[in-house]
């Protein structure tokens, strides 16, 4: 018989951190997609349109292009935000990402360098907002996607408050 192993640590008992996106994050993350696809589209039709010998080719394109765009902009946004979770505790910030191949990450807060709050056009027309937490990890920084903007403040503003009050290096 092997060694009885140790008590978890506080850390790896966290499984799943509590805190969910905003609802309207379902909304971002079909839009994204959405335009990508509204490309492929045009680019079919305008095929379509100017070639009128390769009719079937170009029906099969198109109805996978369809599919795949709906799969993309319906089903993914939906599990992406099943997935992705958050949390700050006293002692450091979880977050859980992905759709396809998910990621879990643990920043702990005396190792917080920045914390930056980031808007692009899609997020203010919501009214959401990343945080990025920038720590002394080569995996990089932890983000905190599609955040209500008020909680995003909030998050950000209890996050720096957490890295002022340790008096180290946070290396």
């Amino acid at each position: 018989m092997g060694l009885p192993l140790p008590p978890p640590s506080p850390v790896s008992i966290m499984a799943a951190p509590a805190r969910r996106p905003s609802p309207r994050a379902k909304l971002l993350w079909a839009i994204t997609p959405a335009l990508g696809w509204a490309t492929v589209l045009i680019a079919d039709l305008v095929w379509f349109a100017l070639d009128d010998r390769r009719h079937a080719a170009q029906g099969v394109a198109l109805v996978l292009a369809v599919v795949a765009g709906a799969c993309h902009v319906v089903a993914v946004p939906l599990w992406r935000y099943a997935v992705h979770r958050w949390e700050i505790t006293g002692t450091a910030v979880y977050v859980r990402t992905g759709w396809f191949t998910q990621e879990s990450r643990v920043a702990p807060l005396s190792r917080v360098q920045t914390v930056d709050t980031h808007r692009g056009p899609l997020e203010r027309l919501l009214g959401l907002a990343t945080v990025t937490v920038t720590t002394a990890s080569s995996a990089g920084a932890v983000r905190i996607t599609a955040l209500d903007l008020p909680v995003a403040e909030q998050t950000a503003a209890q996050l720096t408050a957490i890295a002022a009050t340790d008096p180290g290096d946070a290396t």
